[in-house]
């Protein structure tokens, strides 16, 4: 795999957030989502989340500048040394001819269990009555991308674990850019409890909806007679297409209200709404009766959009 800070088009000393910042640029570009069918993309698409799963866990990264890890996050550079318990009977041979006679208390096995208790932090230390605290495996932070509707309605995606393990991840309704999931007990294993997978989510924008808090809006244009007269025209929503009624003088900027089409409710918390704002659009070209008719109502009908602005004050 090649080096991570080259996949992400980073330096060496990038900052957390940029990298960040990197690596969403790179997987709105490369998400499979939007390049179906494309294989060379969605391999370059698991390289780029696979090198940010390695930079974005501060202890992966240092490990992995220091030469600890290798560019798949695996650990290198390590040889094993002699065994220390190798002559472990000799040891208890010895000690029992030292002169400990039949039915003696053997102390070889607190010995060892103290031993390992002070390398890894479990086990039974001598003489006392309930086991020690046992290290608990480390976290690993998984980087996952989700549509904007599934983000807002709620879904369910598959992640594959480092363990090569596939786990369906919940994603709740009304799920933000950044937020982290976490599975417990999914991470790496240690001699007590296992660490938990963190799956940090990176919502993907939108061609047409935006988001503030649980409501969304939409930018819709509409002609010229469809706002002096008023119609009735299809908007996309979360939930699909829906027919809006455009009343008539609407004007630019003006809002239609959905209520309930945003965020859908949770508990105690009421669904979010849909915003339909509107914007008269002119036609490119203009016919000349058009333009005739408008000079000759402007002549009559004077007024001046921009007098409450008080800009001529």
């Amino acid at each position: 795999m090649p080096d991570p800070y080259q996949t992400l088009g980073v330096s060496k000393n990038v900052s957390a957030d940029d990298l960040k910042a990197a690596y969403r640029k790179l997987a709105k570009k490369l998400h499979p989502d939007v390049n179906p069918g494309r294989k060379d993309i969605e391999q370059k698409f698991k390289e780029v989340t696979a090198a940010y799963d390695l930079l974005s866990d501060p202890d992966k990264r240092a490990k992995y500048d220091r030469g600890e890890l290798d560019a798949q996050g695996n650990a290198q550079g390590f040889a094993r040394g002699p065994d220390p318990f190798a002559n472990a009977g000799g040891f208890r041979s010895s000690y029992r001819s030292a002169g400990a006679g039949a039915g003696s208390a053997d102390p070889f096995s607190s010995f060892s269990e103290d031993l390992f208790a002070d390398l890894f932090g479990a086990g039974r230390r001598r003489g006392a009555g309930s086991d020690r605290p046992r290290a608990k495996g480390a976290d690993i932070t998984y980087a996952m991308s989700v549509s904007f509707v599934d983000a807002c309605l709620g879904t369910k995606q598959r992640v594959t674990l480092s363990s090569g393990k596939a786990v369906d991840v919940n994603i709740p309704p009304g799920t933000v850019d950044g937020t982290k999931l976490r599975l417990k007990g999914q991470g790496q294993s240690g001699m007590g409890d296992s660490g938990d997978a963190i799956v940090e989510i990176t919502v993907l924008p939108h061609l047409y909806f935006t988001r503030k808090e649980r409501d969304i809006y939409i930018e819709v244009p509409i002609s010229l007679p469809e706002a002096m007269l008023g119609a009735n025209i299809k908007v996309p929503t979360l939930n699909g297409a829906v027919a809006v009624k455009v009343p008539q003088g609407a004007n630019t900027g003006s809002l239609l209200r959905l209520k309930g089409k945003g965020i859908p409710a949770q508990g105690a918390t009421e669904a979010g709404d849909f915003f339909v704002r509107l914007k008269v659009v002119l036609p490119e070209k203009a016919e000349a009766s058009l333009t005739e008719f408008i000079e000759k109502w402007a002549k009559k009908h004077h007024y001046d959009p921009r007098a409450k602005l008080g800009w001529d004050k």
